[in-house]
């Protein structure tokens, strides 16, 4: 049986990755209007991420027990100016899920559960991964500049990127 307090730390995070999808799917609609298809694809692949990380932890929650209550999804940005600003706000975003997910094992260290910590261990590797994967589209389109051509480039780049459903736990 899951503890009551980490069960609300779940929760709490479960919120957040849907957060983090519903973010996602708001800049998927920027780029749309910007018709540059390939960050779309890119967006896209960052929605069923998402999806698939709170469902994962979904999934736990129940599993262990739990009992999983939704709560409300706050409203995302959606004011960026360019795609530079974007991905500044993704690499800023990631950062913030990564101190979530740290918080979230520090409740699971704290309360010695040895299951979650095992579980947390795939989310806080996840992580690193999509910090860096982000700091590389950023670093791109910060050499980029106001190249429209390269800018074109990376869009079909970002095109070919797929969604694996991941393995989660």
């Amino acid at each position: 049986m899951i503890n009551e307090k980490m069960e609300k730390a779940f929760l709490d995070q479960i919120n957040k990755e849907l957060y983090s999808e519903y973010l996602y799917l708001s800049m998927k609609a920027y780029f749309a209007n910007l018709n540059l298809m390939g960050f779309v694809n890119w967006m896209d692949v960052q929605v069923q991420e998402e999806h698939a990380h709170a469902m994962g932890m979904f999934d736990y929650v129940i599993e262990r027990g739990g009992k999983v209550i939704l709560e409300a999804i706050d409203k995302p940005d959606n004011t960026w100016q360019s795609p530079l600003d974007v991905f500044r706000a993704v690499l800023a975003h990631e950062e913030y899920v990564t101190s979530r997910i740290n918080a979230l094992m520090d409740v699971a260290e704290e309360t010695k559960d040895r299951a979650a910590m095992t579980f947390l261990n795939w989310y806080i590797k996840e992580q690193v991964e999509e910090e860096a994967n982000v700091g590389g589209v950023l670093a791109q389109l910060e050499l980029i500049g106001d190249d429209k051509t390269a800018l074109f480039a990376l869009d079909k780049e970002l095109a070919t990127r797929t969604f694996v459903a991941p393995v989660i736990g």
